[in-house]
């Protein structure tokens, strides 16, 4: 998990003003070995853009999703995100990488579905989430976007010190 606590501090940076950050989730090869992977194409021309957006003040989307806010309601999160852009999409046919909890320090594994600008979040298993996660695992399944192709940032709503995995990361 110390690959989710180092980009969540990374993504914790934007607080400064003029300051962006290039996701690149999905650069990285399935099994990951290196954080330095070889895949540079990508970080390049997405730090391009936002300096073209910040430093130039080109009017156009320069970054993927980033978690806002989450309202939880009865048995489902309702996920918001700024840098939306042209709205939200998945990368296949179902939307994953996301997880729930009730609080009770246990993470499971759930539903979720674009509805509009947010993603709504849901689990059986979870009755009444207090907490929703995207990505926020070592070397994660995920595939939420904007229209622009920007992969969304992984967050957790949640201030809970739990980074204990399975794997041991």
């Amino acid at each position: 998990m110390k690959d989710a606590a180092l980009r969540e501090a990374q993504l914790k940076t934007l607080s400064v003003p003029n300051t962006a950050m290039a996701v690149t989730i999905d650069c990285a090869p399935p099994v990951k070995s290196d954080v330095h992977y070889t895949n540079k194409k990508p970080v390049g021309e997405r730090l391009a853009l936002a300096a073209r957006a910040l430093a130039y003040g080109e009017k156009i989307e320069y970054s993927g999703p980033i978690f806002q806010t989450a309202k939880f309601e009865a048995d489902k999160a309702i996920v918001s995100f700024t840098h939306i852009g042209g709205g939200l999409v998945a990368k296949s046919d179902k939307l994953v990488g996301f997880t729930l909890s009730a609080g009770d320090g246990k993470w499971v594994r759930a539903d979720a579905a674009i509805e509009g600008d947010h993603v709504v979040v849901h689990s059986n298993a979870v009755a009444k989430p207090v907490a929703v996660r995207y990505a926020f695992e070592g070397n994660p399944e995920c595939n939420l976007y904007n229209k622009e192709d920007m992969p969304a940032s992984p967050f957790r709503s949640d201030a809970f010190v739990t980074f204990a995995t399975k794997d041991g990361e």
